[in-house]
């Protein structure tokens, strides 16, 4: 091979049930004196969160506006608070949101530029610099994988589109991943942050690229999230089956470093414009683009149907989707004909198509969004 490659990969993880309890460890090491706790409205009010505090060595000053699909203004809104507050470091407790968020927070500290200049289409990566402030990510679901990835992924003023800022530097200092965190979230967010873990782990394997270590946990991650997500949402108690996702969900967001596909493309937009759940609406997708992508992955096939024990890919993700209880149609969440239009522009705009296995121009994705509508 002629080609040379760069490979990076993620952060300090420390992980497994009771890995909440080193947070304060963590803050001592990393020096944190006085962090700005970022969360949503929903998490601040639930007993996971008091748990997450009750880990902190004190009170820290808390900001929980961010949306559940982050909005440049919560940026903005948690930068005024980090100032205000005269913090020196961020902790992020939550999904993929909270996470998304103070990662662009922690980013804005530093970087005074638009939030638009940094965007990955535009390589806008390579004006982020790693003088970032301390961030400990304590992820309350197991399906993003932010708290280990080095992207964020915020809906921006300029774009009007979810956008990704895309670099290693924005990985944070460390992720305590405690499944136990994750056992009261109801079955709903549990089949849809799992759906997201699996197809982060899916779209990253079929990814155009060179990168086999990518491949290889990728493969892993869908081995474990198969064997566990319907455990994980019909026994929410079940521990092992909660590690094995938020073990999948990391080891997805490690892997989609490589790439990701038309799925995300096409998800992006059903949460902008269709208030569609991330997660959710790469549930719907999948079985869809992966019918696509069929003829341009012969030898991926065979390795997805060794895992999930068919010979039928598309229709073992269908069914899988209605055995955690995900409805197939976009219809059933609200999305109409009047929005396919608005949603390919912005799908066409996305990047993460270009390493879709199989090139998807206009005409094949809005056959696929009336497909599965």
């Amino acid at each position: 091979m002629n080609q040379v490659y760069t490979f990076s990969f993620p952060t300090t993880i420390i992980f497994g049930v009771g890995a909440v309890s080193t947070l304060a460890e963590q803050m001592r090491t990393r020096g944190m004196k006085r962090p700005l706790v970022v969360t949503d409205r929903a998490l601040v009010t639930l007993p996971v969160f008091a748990e997450i505090q009750k880990a902190m060595p004190s009170d820290f000053p808390v900001f929980s506006g961010v949306d559940p699909n982050p909005r440049e203004k919560n940026v903005h809104d948690g930068l005024a608070a980090y100032r205000e507050s005269k913090c020196d470091s961020l902790v992020a407790a939550g999904g993929g949101s909270a996470i998304d968020a103070a990662k662009a927070i922690r980013l804005a500290v530093t970087h005074t530029r638009p939030l638009v200049d940094y965007d990955d289409v535009k390589n806008g990566g390579d004006l982020i610099t790693a003088n970032l402030p301390p961030l400990l990510a304590v992820p309350t679901t197991a399906g993003t994988g932010s708290d280990v990835g080095r992207s964020t992924v915020i809906t921006l003023d300029a774009t009007q589109r979810k956008t990704v800022l895309f670099s290693p530097y924005l990985i944070p200092s460390a992720s305590i991943s405690d499944p136990a965190l994750t056992v009261d979230m109801p079955a709903k967010i549990t089949a849809g942050t799992g759906m997201d873990a699996f197809t982060h782990n899916f779209e990253a394997y079929l990814a155009v690229g060179y990168h086999p270590m990518c491949d290889a946990i990728a493969v892993e991650g869908l081995r474990l999230a198969w064997s566990s997500i319907e455990r994980a949402v019909t026994h929410p108690q079940n521990l092992t089956a909660r590690t094995n996702m938020m073990m999948s969900a990391i080891m997805g967001a490690t892997a989609f470093q490589k790439g990701l596909g038309a799925v995300h493309s096409l998800s992006h937009p059903l949460s902008t414009i269709g208030r569609m759940h991330h997660g959710t609406s790469n549930a719907v997708l999948l079985p869809a683009v992966t019918e696509f992508n069929t003829p341009a992955i012969p030898e991926h096939l065979k390795v997805l149907e060794q895992i999930m024990g068919t010979t039928n890919v598309p229709n073992a993700l269908r069914e899988l989707n209605q055995r955690v209880g995900i409805d197939p149609r976009l219809r059933d969440y609200g999305i109409t004909e009047e929005m396919i239009e608005p949603m390919l522009v912005k799908a066409m705009e996305d990047g993460c198509r270009l390493s879709n296995p199989r090139p998807c121009g206009e005409a094949e994705m809005r056959a696929i969004y009336r497909q599965v509508l």
